[in-house]
């Protein structure tokens, strides 16, 4: 805990075997009390990882329900479990939980109840190996977001994100898409909301065992992020009335 707030990391995974036991050995458990794995159906054994490793929650989905059908998995235990603030962090090691402790503190102290993990402040996402082509997808529809939903992140694209329990509970994040797009419509709600989003520079690894889309699946998502920050816009200046920024009852 910090200021007496109970902290939990929530793990969404998917066939990251491989990559748990080191991503898990780095989590700051000075500071974080529990942690929760969600497998979505992996064809390894994901899930017999975490038993052996120590996670004591581990919720295995029977049928594959997606990256956004996850995190919704990871958010209902979590806020079950009575977290305070919770941690996304994704176990494929491509982002350090290192970073933990300084986002948590932000968050603890009061000073923003959002924080990301931004590999496009400093020089973080090259010099980690992001594809050029991914680098410059990230920042075209990154200005494309900031215009339409009137704001100024630096990416909405980072896979490393805190939240205070307040701004999940406010938030209706399961009338959200269960693929990747997710993540976007999050964001989106949370500046609807009128919540504050604050940004610490991460540094990022690209390999073989970490996950990542193909250009097919990135070209989707891409459309998908477009489409979520007109539909922010368009609710904004009232011709829309969209289900995902209903708040909850």
């Amino acid at each position: 805990m910090i200021n007496g707030k109970k902290v939990i990391v929530v793990l969404p995974a998917y066939n990251a075997a491989k990559t748990l036991k080191r991503t898990y050995e780095e989590i700051p458990f000075d500071i974080v009390d529990d942690v929760v794995l969600v497998d979505d159906f992996s064809k390894d054994n994901t899930s017999d990882v975490g038993k052996q490793i120590g996670i004591k929650h581990v919720i295995r989905h029977e049928i594959n329900k997606g990256y956004g059908g996850n995190q919704k998995t990871c958010y209902n235990k979590a806020l079950e479990l009575g977290a305070d603030i919770v941690i996304m962090l994704h176990p494929d090691y491509q982002y350090t939980p290192k970073l933990i402790p300084s986002m948590v503190y932000i968050m603890a102290n009061d000073l923003y109840p959002v924080v990301l993990g931004s590999r496009i402040l400093g020089k973080g996402a090259l010099k980690g190996g992001m594809p050029f082509y991914k680098y410059v997808f990230n920042r075209f529809l990154t200005l494309s977001q900031n215009i339409l939903i009137n704001q100024k992140l630096s990416e909405y694209h980072t896979g490393y994100r805190a939240f205070t329990a307040d701004v999940l509970r406010s938030i209706n994040y399961e009338a959200n898409s269960d693929d990747f797009v997710f993540d976007n419509q999050m964001l989106s709600q949370i500046f609807y909301a009128g919540f504050d989003i604050a940004e610490i520079t991460c540094p990022t690894k690209y390999f073989d065992e970490a996950s990542s889309i193909n250009f097919r699946r990135s070209m989707k998502y891409g459309m998908g992020v477009l489409g979520t920050s007109w539909v922010h816009f368009f609710n904004k200046i009232g011709l829309m009335k969209s289900e995902i920024y209903k708040t909850k009852k």
